[in-house]
């Protein structure tokens, strides 16, 4: 797994309807870890029917929020077609996150995630994750009516066509079986709240920034409220962030680290194509740069181009597997495989940046004068 480095100042000297590539039909089988505690089966329990017996508002007549619960935002984002996100967590009370282990939380059982997802100030779908008395998560998904006024629980099976995108293309609200392939991925199943995401040494080139809620959480005020246990002092101390050769850099990890790496990391059932892309607190050296630059590309997608011989070609994104799989929507073909009908165009530049710097980043290390 990729390291994240607890410096602050130093840098260093990843639908199912859809046919797939190879890769992309591992991540369907839901990435259960093998020989590991943890990955629950799924919840038996039924949702609530509306998105008010929840709990998330105090007054659903008025979407009043209720206040005990926690607004934040992740600094790594994952890309969802454009859409403006909001979410919460609820604890209960007199509990707190075991961060003992910081690469992956454990939440007491009555944890409550929310994620509401708006196209041009239209509300369209909220995703709800709560813990169970067994363990378990228990998914779900409300579709929100035209007016705003309601939210029912979507069928197991998603929904399609949940509102229109451009190119004649449509959100869809994706099914539990698609939910589950992300979040049973790799260590936790909770994702966008850890560690990092939640680092108060935010990156300022991350791509697709959110704007952060008023008041907002990071590992410090959830430590002061007493709401994070167990967490590393030196990660207090020193914030972690991660370890890259430049900003740009630092930004390219970043958005695999929250739009792959949740599927592409050393814990889940696609460890074996050795692509990790997942940042770590506590792992040795950087794996996202190992398995991506100068490495060869494991099985050519369908609709890749023959010159693309590697994941990552130092000075050619054009010929870079990893950059033509992000450029596509092509469904055999496009990386990430679910959740995504649109091309993310602010991160394609990023990773063409990156990919176009690394090679003079390694020319300058060459060129360098021994003991230097």
């Amino acid at each position: 797994m990729a390291q994240v480095i607890a410096t602050a100042p130093r840098l260093r000297s990843g639908r199912s309807h859809r046919p797939a590539a190879v890769e992309a039909m591992l991540v369907l089988t839901f990435g259960m870890l093998m020989g590991a505690p943890a990955i629950p089966q799924p919840a038996t329990a039924t949702p609530p029917p509306t998105l008010q017996e929840t709990g998330l508002y105090a007054d659903f007549g008025t979407l009043q929020i209720d206040p005990t619960h926690l607004a934040f935002a992740p600094q790594y984002p994952l890309w969802s077609d454009g859409a403006a996100k909001r979410r919460w967590i609820s604890l209960p009370p007199r509990t707190a996150i075991d961060a003992s282990d910081p690469d992956s939380w454990v939440f007491p059982v009555g944890t409550r995630f929310w994620k509401e997802f708006s196209f041009n100030g239209q509300k369209v779908e909220t995703r709800y994750l709560e813990r169970r008395a067994d363990g378990q998560w228990l998914y779900a998904a409300y579709s929100w009516s035209a007016d705003g006024r309601e939210a029912h629980l979507v069928s197991p099976r998603g929904k399609r066509g949940a509102y229109t995108l451009a190119g004649g293309r449509s959100h869809t609200i994706p099914g539990i079986s698609d939910c589950k392939a992300c979040h049973q991925g790799g260590r936790s199943e909770v994702l966008g709240f850890s560690t990092l995401q939640l680092s108060p040494e935010r990156d300022p080139g991350a791509p697709n920034a959110e704007l952060r809620p008023e008041p907002d959480i990071d590992l410090r005020s959830l430590v002061d409220k007493g709401l994070l246990a167990g967490l590393p002092k030196t990660l207090l101390d020193s914030p972690p962030r991660i370890m890259a050769a430049s900003a740009t850099e630092r930004a390219a990890l970043g958005y695999m680290h929250g739009n792959c790496g949740h599927c592409h990391n050393d814990h889940g059932s696609l460890r074996n194509i050795g692509l990790f892309l997942r940042q770590g607190v506590e792992a040795a050296g950087q794996p996202a740069i190992a398995s991506t630059v100068g490495h060869p590309v494991k099985k050519p997608a369908p609709g890749q181009s023959r010159d693309a011989v590697l994941r990552v070609e130092p000075g050619h994104p054009e010929r870079s597997g990893l950059m033509q799989r992000v450029s596509s929507r092509y469904a055999a073909l496009q990386m990430p495989p679910l959740g995504t009908e649109l091309v993310d165009d602010e991160a394609v530049a990023l990773l063409y940046r990156w990919i176009a710097e690394t090679q003079d980043q390694r020319q300058q290390a060459n060129l360098a004068p021994k003991g230097e």
